[in-house]
């Protein structure tokens, strides 16, 4: 679209446009025309992506959506949803949870009416696969309940939602970053406050400009980038979770991080789940398959959390191998073995990771094993959500709702997940969570006598003012600019990006700096210490993000001035982590605390709520018919 076309103002404005803004978009419009409106006028509605939909990291997912829909073998949403709770150490909220599981055949259903092409049965049924976790007869052998397209699912339902979306005359303002969200406080003790709108740049103008909204969406996806190692795409910085705090909101749950298993050697790109399910073993220095050894019955399919703790444990016990590209680096890394897989089935259902293996390791799965260590993967927890989308705010013990506020996908949390989420859940969260979202909005569209005008519109400019302020003096140039000293500095077996001031005023090593010290902080495994050095680092980290300033004088396409934005919201929600995982002190899920062992639900059975200020409060899991009990696998 023209940029040029972006209004003022917007009867609902979607951020993000993965799965979850594609599927809220449709979501609204279909509901819209479903409904008899009081409006005979079309809504005005814009999609604001600072990428181009079809580069959303939705479209890297590999190995399947989990629906129950029995195609292959019997199965039940039933056992879906106690998997799921399982899972999720029991941190999830029962009640969403019912509603993912139960719904979940529909919305696979509906994706496959929008165009996605599935692999097939011999008899023409949609195909399905084993996926770690996933079960029959609540907890018993594993189940194929993952609906998958080869193992490029997210590929075809980032098309295919896209292509719905440009059917319904969806408007799109692609290559705009939201740099603010604005939120008035609450008013009342009833309230949870009213969202005004968004503060914009056009990357393609270099400008800034308010958008007011009577329904804003934020789905912006997750914050892989957090860390060095991760198989998420470079666009990931958290954005949508750090505006949140930035407004004054809270985040649930942002202290469970998720490793994925099996990250290609020091690359970090994903391996999907499905190579294990079609038969890939892991393998440890001596040969030894050894997750048998840590999970009996479910082995190298057992939940994520499980399989990455398994790893580092054999890492840590010596039985580590080398990266061969690295032969002489640390042996940091086990092999996945895929050569028992016959080569035809390989190349038919694993095409994406034969490629990924055979580009950026040289190698070829048919014959040699494959360099694989866990890599950040997904972010549980996220802005809080209720089941239908809408924002709310944790205080007095009860949740009071942000007017014209909703979230969807990654960026959020409906609880779904818990402390650990299992393999096919995520695009089933985005899509289920997604549609429900814009249904809601149209409801509360067509419910509506008259569109709020929304006259008062002094926040906004305030906050518009002050970042045009911010803007200017980054354009002003680095003549201001004090380096200090890096932060990881004193990293043993790292090389420091000292000292130069063209190195400390650069975004992208700042990056780097930080996904190093969340590594060494809190991936796979954390305790008080390096949750402390960690937050040590971060005061460091923040006085050299201080200091940064842009090259060029403009700030048309100037992609230096989105990532120290950008740096900004990794470091705003760098340090919600780490202080969420510094007060919960027990192991659950993906947290493994080594100084807090074992799980602990008589003082954590409780959603952490975390804002800006460090507050941490308190939410209690909803538990329905599933009474937490031990998690094994």
């Amino acid at each position: 679209m023209n940029p040029q076309k972006v209004k003022n103002r917007y009867d609902a404005v979607i951020v993000g446009a993965g799965a979850a803004g594609l599927s809220t978009a449709l979501g609204l419009y279909r509901a819209l025309e479903d409904t008899e409106s009081k409006s005979s006028l079309t809504p005005r509605v814009l999609v604001v992506s600072k990428l181009q939909p079809l580069r959303s990291h939705t479209g890297s997912a590999e190995g399947g959506i989990a629906a129950s829909l029995g195609n292959q073998e019997k199965d039940d949403w039933h056992w879906h949803y106690y998997d799921t709770i399982k899972g999720s150490d029991w941190l999830a909220d029962q009640d969403a949870v019912r509603i993912l599981a139960e719904q979940a055949p529909g919305i696979v259903i509906e994706l496959e009416h929008d165009g996605v092409a599935f692999s097939r049965t011999e008899d023409g049924h949609i195909a399905q696969r084993k996926f770690g976790g996933h079960t029959a007869d609540y907890g018993g052998h594993p189940v194929r309940r993952a609906a998958y397209a080869a193992d490029r699912i997210g590929h075809q339902i980032l098309h295919a939602l896209w292509q719905q979306c440009l059917r319904q005359g969806v408007e799109f303002a692609e290559e705009w970053y939201v740099t603010d969200l604005v939120v008035d406080p609450p008013a009342d003790d009833e309230s949870g406050g009213h969202a005004r709108g968004l503060i914009v740049l056009d990357t393609h103008a270099g400008k800034l400009q308010t958008i007011q909204a009577d329904n804003i969406v934020l789905c912006t996806g997750g914050a892989g980038r957090l860390f060095h190692t991760t198989s998420n795409s470079w666009d990931l910085t958290g954005d949508g979770m750090a505006l949140a705090l930035q407004a004054g909101l809270q985040l649930e749950d942002v202290e469970f991080i998720q490793f994925h298993p099996t990250g290609l050697g020091h690359t970090g790109i994903l391996l999907s789940e499905a190579s294990r399910a079609e038969g890939g073993v892991l393998r440890n220095s001596q040969g030894r398959a050894f997750m048998q050894n840590y999970a009996p019955g479910h082995g190298d399919l057992a939940a994520r959390d499980v399989v990455s703790r398994s790893i580092m444990a054999e890492i840590d016990a010596g039985h580590g191998v080398a990266d061969p590209s690295d032969p002489d680096g640390p042996h940091d890394c086990v092999w996945l073995d895929m050569t028992g897989i016959d080569g035809q089935r390989m190349t038919a259902l694993l095409p994406q990771v034969t490629e990924t293996i055979h580009r950026y390791a040289h190698l070829d799965p048919t014959v040699d094993m494959v360099p694989v260590k866990p890599t950040a993967h997904y972010t549980m927890g996220g802005i809080p959500i209720t089941d239908r989308g809408r924002v709310y705010r944790w205080r007095d013990g009860r949740r009071r709702i942000v007017d014209g506020l909703y979230a969807a996908g990654e960026c959020s949390c409906v609880s779904v997940h818990g402390a650990n989420r299992l393999g096919g859940n995520s695009l089933l969260d985005a899509c289920l969570f997604g549609t429900r979202t814009g249904q809601t909005i149209a409801a509360v569209m067509a419910n509506s006598d008259k569109p709020n005008d929304m006259a008062d519109a002094s926040s906004l400019t305030q906050v518009l003012q002050r970042r045009q302020a911010f803007l200017d003096e980054l354009l002003a140039g680095t003549k201001n600019a004090e380096p200090s000293e890096p932060a990881l500095a004193d990293n043993q077996g790292e090389e420091p990006d000292t000292g130069d001031e063209a190195s400390l005023n650069n975004p992208y090593a700042l990056m780097g700096r930080l996904g190093r010290l969340m590594e060494e902080a809190v991936a796979v495994r954390c305790d008080q210490d390096s949750i402390e050095k960690g937050l040590r680092g971060l005061d460091q980290l923040d006085d050299d993000a201080r200091q940064l300033r842009a090259h060029s004088g403009t700030a048309v396409f100037n992609q230096e001035v989105t990532a120290i934005m950008e740096v900004d919201n990794l470091l705003t929600l760098a340090r919600a982590v780490l202080n969420a995982s510094l007060r919960r002190q027990e192991s659950r899920g993906a947290l493994y605390r080594s100084d807090y062992p074992q799980r602990d639900d008589e003082h954590y059975l409780v959603h952490t709520m975390i804002d800006a200020k460090e507050d941490v409060s308190w939410q209690p899991v909803h538990i329905v018919d599933m009474p937490p009990k031990g998690r094994n696998y």
